[in-house]
């Protein structure tokens, strides 16, 4: 399983979101120019973010983006989800139905299935607030005597 661009920026854009939380709405080109994103790229995938309620938007002059709920109420694995489709490893997993012909005796689907569980499990446990807390810890310890 590789994950796209698409997947990680979303990651970087809702840490991002939920860092300047405090300041009130956030603009795509104050995101852009710290992540050194492409603002063109950022919103198709805020736009997808937005549709999939994990950010609320407002247009205008004054307008910007803000997370729809507290950091500690996303998990990794959903953000991801929602923009990269299933992380399922193998197709057959991608349903809750198993509709590949060859599941009942196929010799490697319990493994798939155990890597699937270990991906879903990792990402799940890991909150956007988790993401947030180890990155400002990072930020502090980087003085010199």
């Amino acid at each position: 399983m590789k994950i796209s661009t698409r997947g990680r920026y979303a990651i970087r854009t809702m840490v991002d979101l939920a860092q300047h939380s405090g300041e009130g709405l956030v603009t795509l080109k104050d995101v852009a120019a710290r992540q050194e994103l492409s603002q063109k790229y950022l919103e198709q995938i805020v736009t997808q973010l937005s549709k999939g309620g994990l950010v609320k938007g407002i247009r205008g002059p004054q307008g910007g983006y803000r997370l729809a709920r507290e950091p500690k109420d996303y998990n990794i694995g959903e953000i991801l989800e929602l923009v990269e489709g299933s992380l399922a490893p193998v197709e057959c997993l991608e349903s809750d139905v198993n509709a590949c012909d060859r599941c009942a005796s196929c010799a490697t689907l319990d493994m798939w299935s155990g890597l699937y569980k270990v991906v879903t499990d990792y990402l799940g446990n890991i909150t956007l607030q988790d993401v947030v807390d180890r990155a400002n810890a990072a930020v502090g310890n980087d003085y010199v005597i």
